[in-house]
Order: C-alpha cells, then structure tokens, then sequence
C-alpha cells in the first residue's frame, strides 16, 4: 500500500442514554464521548467533549461533534452550545446553523463558554433523588 493510500476507518456513533452521552467507536475503540442533556421539546444541551488522550490530534473531537450534530439532525432537533469545542466548531461553519435553537442557542463565542465554566455556579444543587 502507497503512502497516499488511506484504510478507511470503520466508525460507529451510540446514544449512551443512560450515561447522558455520545459515544464514538473507531474499530470497536471507544475514542470520544459528549455529554448532553436532553430537554423537551427536542433539544440538546451539549455540555461537554472529551476525546481519549492516545487519539488527540487526530481529528476525532471535530469527526464526533459531526456525527452528533448529523444524528440530531436526523432526529430534527435542535441544539444548545454550552461546550467550548462545540461552540468553536461551530463559528468554524454554516452547515450546522439551522440546529442551533433559536431561543435557547446557547454561547456563540468560545471564550464565553470557557469562562462559564469557571465561574461559580450561582444555583444550588438540587437532587433528582427524593
């Protein structure tokens, strides 16, 4: 095989319902995961990505957020931008605009998502367990 010949990668993206995330498998390896929160109607709030360290710098965070964002489409949803790396994909491009929810968009700007993150939370946290 040349240099310029490519092995295709076989991909799989799973709603891990009870974990709260999306899973993306490269050869039955789980490589990355996004959190979210599912809010009615039909909207998603997408909290947060990680990507496993052995697969950084390979394109697996943008792959993931992509097939996400494909899935939900598929579902016609729409979505909210809490996560960094979400909100940076997406001022990267047009093609996922019409997912993001009009009235809950979440942040459009990285640095506003990142600097919630650290800010302290205002609200007290309250158990779904009574």
């Amino acid at each position: 095989m040349s240099s310029e010949e490519q092995v295709p990668v076989a991909e799989r993206l799973i709603d891990n319902i009870d974990r709260g995330r999306f899973e993306l498998y490269r050869h039955h390896d789980l490589v990355g995961w996004l959190y979210y929160t599912r809010l009615k109607p039909n909207r998603y709030a997408l909290r947060h990505t990680e990507v496993e360290s052995s697969h950084h710098h390979q394109g697996v965070g943008g792959t993931l957020v992509g097939r996400v964002f494909d899935e939900i489409r598929s579902r016609e949803g729409t979505v909210t931008a809490i996560c960094p790396f979400v909100v940076d994909y997406l001022s990267r491009t047009t093609t996922y605009a019409d997912l993001v929810d009009p009235r809950h968009p979440g942040y459009t700007v990285r640095a506003a998502a990142e600097s919630a993150l650290t800010a302290p939370d205002p609200l007290p946290v309250v158990s779904k367990h009574r």
